[in-house]
């Protein structure tokens, strides 16, 4: 039990330096009873009036008088922090320039892991079910007398996991349970957790699966640091690739975490590694309840969940036994996390595998700059997958010029679209229609006066969801009901909804094919894992024909009768100011085609367009990624621009106008002035207003040369702005909002 040691006077303590899990400067110092409380200890510590979780960093200094000092309250009966997280804490914190409590924080994510388990209540075979199996008892089914067996074979267990056992549901056991066939037990330890059996054979790989296994499955037998880009084409089968690391790493008795972009939405993933290892992976993302966080958190830290496949959140999780990191699909955006603590998850685990000492794995099939940069200067070791596996045939790729091809009045379905479809349809075979725009239209005005909806928060239109009949923002969540009147002008509902969304495509077709079976896949649309889950066994079972969705279709899902998509507009990611929107837009565009004719069935993918000649739709349609990859890079190369250069963004947000350009002066003012460093601003964000705060930005360029942190630092620390001015950094910027 945790020791509560506020009664110890001061001279019995000894000096520990405890970092809390709050937003502070550094470490600060403690009394702990005992010298042998080692560094990773987990604590509670009086701060103020309150008190907060902190975990012991190393021995106290003396600047503060002993008697001065507070003892800690409670002292955990948990694993401690590995030295290995703890230096990853620390990096993270100065490469971010984000307190290192902050950092600390993420990885004690649910401090309520760290109390005593639950006491837990299991089942043995009691007399009368001893006298059952052995005798015969009329009440005795098949299910019961099954679960009898489980029970008199192997050791106490939970009701659930008896039942799993035994193949029936748990209301089997319920009831022998209330009959006194079984009787209750106090079983030990946390909640249990299946083990991946790695024993199990995989399928057949073939010549590149096998050769890239194999130098994966040395990487993992040698142990050390290295990072591998596994990089395939859609439907080379990567993944069972990177099983057979997962299997060599589970063999050396070593933990795994398997990083996923949309881990809440990827259904086909969990049943896939189920069937690979003949269980499921323990999951770590925020659609998890609380209960779980705290059992699978708890699983981590004590070694018994040997696999976790996770969002980036779990790149925090305290494994002691952490042997391999595995980051699919790479090159997405979400694993950038643009609040609180700014870090990317790809680049961080690449960072805990080089502290831990251990290989990394990059996954994708359209490798970003940065990664492909790394591997050009020698940091990374790449394996190909050039074909698709079993024989699959690449998609076809056709361009419809919207100039040339124009939809019908108020529809956004080009003629040449619309007949595929309808032959995909016929011909038994299902089609993906691919939008990256959530709701019904982006943009709603009044007929009369011109009054545009806008968000009272930020700088953004609401995003009309005519499912929900409200008006939604999609930066800060406010949601208003659609008005009856203009709130302008005062007009009776003469609204025009300006652009598609995928709710307004999905009218579109539903009127041109009211036969066919039709469904919408995004975001706002699942209300969580289970739905999503339902609407993959779908599409596998042919329940669906048609699918519409936004870009959490177009990752990782397998489909086998599928055969057409349609991208309703290829332009869309390629406007604003983002210096990756082209190499986005062309991911983005060459997952989604991916997902067409994966099996024996031939794949065509028709990409509407009013600029054919982009680069991106050139590279799409004649499959030459190297050429634009190449020029994207020069281009990069030639401006300082990243992966050949260095960024970092200084957001300055106010509550009003006044203070954010006060505050943008004073540092303008300060800016440095150096070889190799240029100050872009400051200026108005993008999103100038958001959630009701005033935003204005500098843009930080350096070399790669420059201790861009050590500039960034220094700047920060010459100025000092009002207690109401939020001053948020961001190093190496994705978003450029």
């Amino acid at each position: 039990m945790p020791a509560d040691h506020s009664s110890f006077h001061a001279a019995e303590f000894f000096r520990l330096k405890v970092l809390l899990t709050l937003p502070l400067a550094g470490a600060y110092d403690y009394l702990a009873p005992d010298e042998e409380t080692l560094p990773g200890t987990y604590v509670m510590a009086p701060l103020g009036g309150r008190l907060v979780p902190g975990v012991v960093w190393g021995e106290g200094g003396g600047e503060v008088a002993a008697a001065k000092l507070k003892p800690l309250k409670r002292v955990f009966d948990v694993p401690p922090m590995t030295e290995e997280l703890r230096r990853f804490v620390e990096w993270v914190a100065a490469y971010t320039l984000s307190p290192p409590g902050a950092v600390l924080r993420m990885a004690m994510s649910v401090p309520e892991a760290l109390e005593p388990p639950r006491p837990r209540i299991g089942c043995v075979l009691g007399v009368k079910g001893r006298e059952a199996l052995s005798g015969s008892d009329s009440k005795l089914t098949p299910a019961r007398r099954r679960v009898l067996e489980e029970a008199a074979a192997g050791p106490p267990r939970g009701g659930a996991e008896l039942a799993r056992a035994a193949g029936c549901g748990a209301g089997v056991v319920r009831w022998l349970q209330g009959q006194g066939y079984l009787e209750p037990t106090a079983l030990a330890g946390g909640a249990p957790v299946t083990r991946p059996d790695w024993h199990r054979p995989g399928p057949r790989l073939s010549g590149d699966q096998a050769a890239a296994a194999e130098s994966l499955v040395a990487k993992v037998a040698s142990g050390g640091f290295s990072v591998s880009l596994l990089d395939g084409v859609t439907g080379s089968g990567k993944t069972e690739v990177y099983f057979a690391a997962v299997t060599a790493a589970l063999a050396a008795g070593k933990q795994v975490l398997i990083l996923l972009p949309e881990i809440a939405l990827s259904s086909q993933f969990m049943s896939r590694f189920a069937r690979r290892f003949g269980t499921g992976p323990v999951e770590w993302h925020s659609d998890l309840s609380q209960s779980d966080r705290r059992a699978n958190w708890r699983a981590v830290a004590e070694g018994r969940a040997l696999v976790v496949v996770g969002a980036r959140s779990a790149l925090f999780l305290p494994f002691p036994e952490l042997g391999l990191i595995i980051v699919d699909e790479e090159h997405e955006s979400a694993f950038k996390q643009e609040e609180g603590v700014i870090y990317h998850a790809r680049d961080m685990a690449v960072v805990r595998g080089s502290i831990a000492r251990i290989p990394v794995i990059l996954v994708s099939a359209t490798p970003s700059l940065e990664t492909l940069a790394n591997v050009e200067q020698g940091r990374y070791t790449r394996l190909c997958l050039p074909d698709r596996h079993n024989d699959a045939a690449m998609p076809s790729i056709r361009v419809i010029d919207l100039r040339r091809h124009r939809p019908a009045r108020q529809c956004f379905l080009a003629p040449p679209l619309v007949a595929a479809l309808r032959e995909t349809v016929a011909a038994g075979e299902q089609a993906l229609l691919f939008l990256n725009r959530r709701g019904y239209a982006p943009l709603t005005i009044c007929r009369s006066c011109g009054h545009r909806f806008g968000c009272p928060n930020c700088t953004a239109w609401l995003v009309e969801h005519r499912f929900l009949n409200r008006l939604q923002c999609h930066h800060c969540g406010h949601s208003e009901p659609v008005p009856a009147l203009c709130p302008a002008c005062g007009e009776a509902g003469n609204f025009a909804a300006c652009g598609p969304g995928v709710e307004r495509l999905l009218e579109e077709v539903t009127k041109l094919m009211p036969e066919a079976r039709i469904a919408l896949m995004a975001s706002d649309t699942l209300p969580g894992p289970g739905a999503a889950a339902e609407m993959v066994r779908a599409v596998e079972e042919h329940r669906i024909d048609i699918l519409i969705g936004t870009q959490i279709v177009a990752k990782g899902h397998h489909f086998p009768k599928l055969t057409l998509v349609g991208v309703v507009d290829a332009d869309l990611g390629l406007a604003g100011g983002d210096l990756r929107a082209a190499e986005r837009t062309w991911q983005l565009l060459h997952q989604v085609a991916g997902r067409a004719g994966r099996e024996e069935r031939p794949g065509v993918v028709y990409l509407q367009t009013f600029v054919p000649e982009h680069p991106v739709v050139a590279a799409l349609v004649s499959g030459n990624r190297e050429r634009f990859l190449t020029a994207e890079a020069n281009s990069r190369r030639r401006y300082g621009m990243p992966p050949f250069g260095r960024l970092a963004a200084l957001i300055l947000s106010g509550g009003d106008a006044e203070s954010a350009d006060f505050a943008a002066a004073a540092f303008a003012r300060a800016s440095p002035h150096m070889p190799g460093v240029e100050v872009l601003g400051p200026a108005p964000a993008p999103l100038t207003i958001l959630r009701g705060r005033h935003r204005r930005r500098f843009l930080v360029k350096a070399r790669k040369d420059v201790n861009l942190q050590a500039v960034l630092r220094e700047w920060l620390a010459r100025v000092r702005v009002s207690s109401t001015v939020r001053v948020q950094v961001d190093v190496d910027p994705y978003s450029f909002l």
